[in-house]
């Protein structure tokens, strides 16, 4: 055996040690095998452990003694049956002859503290399986141990036993009845039912002595500790100070790993309720934490009776306590000045959770007991603790603010739904709660002072606007409870602040910032105001006609539009301070309907985002941010912005519409490739583009003046496309990435600009003034030039889609007889995901330009399908293959499903398809057929349905008003092919009517029944009566009768009852 044990000690050390090369690797396998095989090589994982070697010491070295645990480990965790004799004997006596030597004599592992915790976990392991039927003196065994003994001059407990005794009941306690702990593990029968006959165990027969010796223990440290501070400190006596608070800390944490699961008798004593709560304001930093989380677990201990669990509140008078510690705290916080001490934030937050707790357990009470006494009794309680909660909330610390949120979401709860069933006021109580609750959060919502946002770590500036988000979940709630005191505190602070500071009073940058970000959310806060311009302006109801010719400014303001009006004049956007400013932008741009009612305030905006406080600040981030902003701005009120001011607004932002390339940093270059990433990461370009919409949308409001807009418009897009023109020609290969990149983007700009225009209207009303055309065909013509020259970049044909379907939609069919060679040159060269994009364009061209799209779709539907079907023949390999196969299937039949209800389905008919029509059909029924993709297969009876009802109609249907499209012999092709189909997949095993996916594609087989019966009439009913159904005459008549006169849903509802009769009975 001491060869196997060197050797198995020797692979430990060089397992430990990657430079032995392939000895490494071998040793890491063999330990595994050993691992693996616990149930044979514990004995010598038990050896390395224990044994000693001459000179009384332990004889292998801690790594190895370490792995020796871990297959200690593997041999006696999941084992829920009890072990032989022999191997339980031989285990006890050697694992408890080490703890005597080591931890009762010995040093308890000093020189390698890291196996203390886990010895702790093995011996535990060791327990869990043999307490109930083999070692059910465990605890009274380990007992013994801690008292000192006789032969020893120790007068206290065993600091290393108690330690020891301690980490064990806490790794109980964790196994046995820890829901984080069992939640993260596989679930297991036997584990549960294991673990649950521990802990039955354990409370009849030990927990009264463990409780008693851990208390007993602690008392007695806690003696110890009292004694030593009151002595003063030498370098003997800290040691012993240090050792005693150590024990002390442990124990309480082992107090409160168990209180949740034993008797509350043997927990809640006259004893233990005055000892906890001088630990609770013990010098000891941790001991305060541990002792916190031991009362949150008291307090949160369920209780079947809801008088026992107020009679436990009550007995631990928590509230009272947390007061007093709560001002202590705060007075010592503000003593220290500057000073930060992480070490008791950490405790207020403690105490913060607590309290929190606490409050939450009343709660359950008042809403629960279903005494009056109780709940009065409860109330009273909460009532004096929600003057304690909002100091905590106030803690300028956000993490021991938070720490009550959920009690003051249940508080503010329960409010709204006593004031949903009471018409009275709101009580006096309630009211100076909300009020005082309203004052914290808006100190709470102001930034801190010292705080510059623009330079703080992303981080923290995120956890501060999460603090708001809920900050203003609660304001939400107390204006449900009291609209007008809350709305009234949001109007009275900015009015106040930017009245002060249109008067020359200096205002704090955060003072400031909070003024307008109350502007900004009052009308997310603000629910029950009007919408559009009534949430401003307090003015009957105009109809749309004649809103544009209505004289707002003589109506009185809302609050919410004071608040807007005095922002703007206030002067605010020259606030010395970018946060300000920022807010300033963000609130202005967001309610765009204020200033269509105020429209003086339209310039003064716009000239404070012009400025170098916006459209021209220094700093990127900002300008990116303005360039959204200031879009967002025009597009919302640019029927208020005058052909001059708009022209004005133009040549003040031209020089911004210079395209600006941003190259990436690549973190991997040989894999990563810089066109793509550059693309995918523009910078600031991505923010230009709303630049180029905004030109597009203020040139748009020169309408009236078709010459002075087709110059303005050219005289944007005239230094694109020379500059399109430049970059082409300095393209020689895809090495010349900038020029490349510069040519995407211009194409990007020149359809934004586009985008900025209305999109024409269809039909074209009389009167209508089209857009600068000319312009437009020659952009679309060097975009085209563009395309032609560089179809081989992926980058480019993505741009040049994106900004035909801009044109296109800006100009109708006046460039639709550039639609071919565009569509010519994006099929030359095109990558598998493209097809989809390429397939979504087709398909919002059909639904701009409708009958004009016709012969360019009669071009393309062919080679389109035969492209498609040969892509779906082939064979997926991997789940990429398998994506792109789904995507373009269904891209595919939404485009085919486009076709038809666009009434373009005469390209399929067209002397240029027919041939291939049936093909199409063919494959459009496989794909019905497969049961495998539930949304495609919906799509194709869909498809079905609609060729039924444009293809299959008989002579007698046809009139002037409707011709007809029938395709002779296509009745035969639905009757022989269409219908079976229909018919096999219901049937299929692999069919789930309970399947939500599958359901829906039963309603879509359902619809195509009904559309073959309305479209062909009484043949329909004759064929399924006559030659498609077999069986009962009686069962066919009253299906085909049922899919001819009931509505839909019914028939759904019929033939599913049908379906599921006729499987019970096949």
């Amino acid at each position: 055996m001491d060869q196997d044990l060197d050797r198995l000690v020797q692979a430990i050390l060089i397992a430990s040690d990657p430079s032995q090369g392939s000895l490494h690797q071998q040793a890491l396998e063999y330990l595994s095998t050993i691992q693996q095989n616990a149930a044979s090589t514990w004995r010598l994982a038990l050896a390395i452990f224990v044994e000693t070697g001459p000179n009384g010491t332990r004889k292998y070295p801690p790594q190895a003694r370490f792995f020796a645990l871990r297959v200690l480990d593997d041999f006696l965790d999941n084992r829920f049956e009890p072990l032989d004799e022999e191997s339980f004997q031989s285990l006890r006596q050697a694992l408890m002859s080490y703890v005597q030597s080591e931890y009762v004599y010995g040093s308890a592992e000093a020189d390698a503290a890291f196996l203390r915790n886990k010895f702790a976990h093995t011996l535990t392991l060791f327990f869990l399986c043999s307490y109930i039927d083999q070692w059910p003196t465990f605890f009274t065994d380990l007992f013994t141990l801690i008292r000192p003994p006789e032969s020893t001059s120790q007068t206290t407990f065993n600091h290393h036993v108690s330690l020891l005794f301690f980490h064990i009941v806490l790794e109980i306690s964790g196994e046995v009845a820890d829901q984080l702990i069992k939640a993260a593990r596989t679930f297991s029968a036997a584990r549960q039912g294991r673990d649950t006959r521990v802990r039955d165990a354990v409370r009849e027969r030990d927990a009264a002595r463990i409780n008693e010796a851990v208390l007993t223990i602690v008392a007695d440290f806690v003696e110890r500790m009292t004694n030593l501070r009151k002595t003063g400190v030498s370098a003997n006596s800290e040691k012993d100070l240090d050792s005693a608070v150590e024990v002390v800390d442990w124990g309480v944490r082992t107090f409160a790993s168990y209180v949740g699961w034993i008797d509350i008798n043997l927990t809640v004593t006259p004893t233990t309720i005055p000892l906890l709560f001088t630990l609770l304001s013990d010098p000891s930093l941790p001991i305060r934490l541990a002792t916190s989380v031991a009362l949150l677990r008291l307090v949160a201990k369920g209780l079947k009776e809801p008088t026992d669990k107020l009679q436990l509140i009550k007995v631990l008078s928590l509230g009272q306590v947390l007061d007093a510690l709560e001002q202590k705290t705060r007075a010592e916080h503000a003593s220290r000045g500057s000073d930060v001490d992480e070490g008791e934030e950490s405790y207020r937050e403690a105490l913060g959770k607590l309290l929190n707790v606490l409050g939450l357990e009343l709660c359950k009470l008042i809403d629960e007991a279903s005494s009056e006494e109780v709940r009065s009794e409860a109330t009273q309680l909460l009532n004096q603790l929600l003057p304690v909660m909002l100091r905590f909330m106030a803690d300028e610390y956000d993490d021991t603010c938070s720490t009550v949120f959920p009690l003051l979401q249940t508080v503010l709860s329960s409010y709204k739904r006593s004031r949903k069933t009471s018409t009275e006021p709101l009580d006096d109580t309630k009211r100076s709660f909300v009020t005082s609750l309203l004052t914290v959060i808006l100190k709470k919502l102001k930034w801190d002072e010292e705080s510059d946002p623009e330079d703080m770590d992303e981080d923290d500036k995120a956890a501060f606007e999460e603090l708001r988000k809920d900050l203003r979940t609660f304001m939400d709630s107390a204006l449900v409870i009291d609209q007008a005191l809350v709305s009234d505190a949001l109007r009275t602070l900015a009015l106040n602040t930017l009245s002060a500071y249109q008067g020359g009073v200096p205002v704090q940058w955060n003072d400031a910032e909070l003024a307008v970000y109350t502007v900004y959310i009052f009308g997310e806060i603000n629910k029950s105001g009007g919408k559009g311009r009534a949430a401003f302006c307090q003015a009957p109801a105009v109809t749309k006609e004649r809103r544009k010719e209505t004289d707002y400014s003589e109506y009185p303001l809302t609050a919410h539009g004071e608040m807007l009006y005095a922002l703007i004049q206030s002067g605010m956007s020259g606030y010395p301070h970018k946060t300000v400013v920022m807010q300033f932008f963000e609130t202005v741009a967001r309610y765009g309907d204020f200033f269509k009612i105020r429209k003086e305030c339209i310039v003064p905006t716009l000239q404070a985002m012009m400025d170098t406080r916006g459209l021209h600040n220094p700093e990127a981030a900002i300008r990116s941010r303005v360039f959204y902003l200031f879009h967002r701005f025009i597009r919302e009120d640019r029927n208020e912005i005058s052909p001059e001011l708009a022209v004005s607004l133009l040549e003040g932002m031209r020089d911004l519409l210079d395209i600006q390339i941003e190259l990436p940093e690549l973190e991997n270059p040989e894999q990563q490739d810089m066109l793509t990433e550059a693309v995918a990461n523009p910078g600031i370009f991505d923010s230009q583009l709303y630049l180029f919409e905004t030109a597009g949308t203020l040139i748009s409001l020169l309408f009236k003046s078709p010459e002075q807009s087709s110059a303005l418009l050219l005289s944007v897009m005239r230094p694109l496309m020379d500059e399109l023109s430049l970059n082409l020609r300095a393209i020689k290969g895809r090495e010349d990435v900038v020029p490349i990149l510069k040519v995407h983007h211009i194409i990007m700009a020149l359809g934004n600009v586009a985008k900025g225009f209305p999109d024409y209207p269809s039909p074209v009303p009389p009167g209508y003034i089209a857009p600068p055309l000319e312009v437009f065909r020659q952009v679309t013509e060097a975009i085209l030039v563009s395309l032609e020259a560089m179809n081989v970049f992926k980058v480019v044909r993505d741009a040049t889609r994106f900004a035909f379907a801009r044109i296109l939609a800006t100009t109708g069919s006046n460039v639709t007889h550039l639609i071919p060679p565009l569509m010519a040159n994006l099929l030359a060269h095109f990558e598998p995901s493209e097809l989809v994009d390429f397939m979504h364009f087709i398909g919002l061209l059909m639904h701009k330009l409708q009958d004009d799209m016709f012969d360019v779709l009669d071009q393309l539907i062919g080679p389109l399908s035969a492209h498609i079907h040969g892509l779906l023949s082939q064979p997926v390999n991997g789940t990429d293959d398998e994506v792109t196969h789904v995507d373009t299937k269904r891209a595919y039949l939404a485009l085919l499903n486009n076709v038809m209800t666009s009434d373009l389905h005469g390209v399929f008919t067209s002397d240029r398809n027919k041939a291939q029509l049936e093909g199409v059909l063919g494959n459009m029924l496989r794909l019905a057929e497969d049961t495998s993709d539930p949304s495609s297969q919906k799509a194709a009876w869909s498809f079905l349905s609609r060729c039924v009802a444009e293809w299959a109609q008989p002579p007698s249907s046809v009139t002037p008003e409707k011709p007809s499209h029938a395709l002779p012999g296509f009745e035969r092709f639905i009757y022989e092919r269409v219908l079976p189909s229909a018919f096999a997949v219901l049937s299929s095993p692999q069919f789930n009517i309970k399947d939500g996916q599958m359901l829906v594609v039963f309603h879509e087989i359902c619809n195509f029944f009904q559309t073959v019966s309305k479209t062909r009439g009484q043949e329909a009913t004759d064929y399924f009566v006559t030659v498609f159904f077999p069986g009962p005459r009686e069962v066919a008549m009253d299906f085909a009768t049922k899919m001819r006169d009931l509505d839909s849903k019914a028939f759904r509802k019929y033939f599913a009852d049908f379906l599921r009769a006729s499987r019970a009975t096949s």
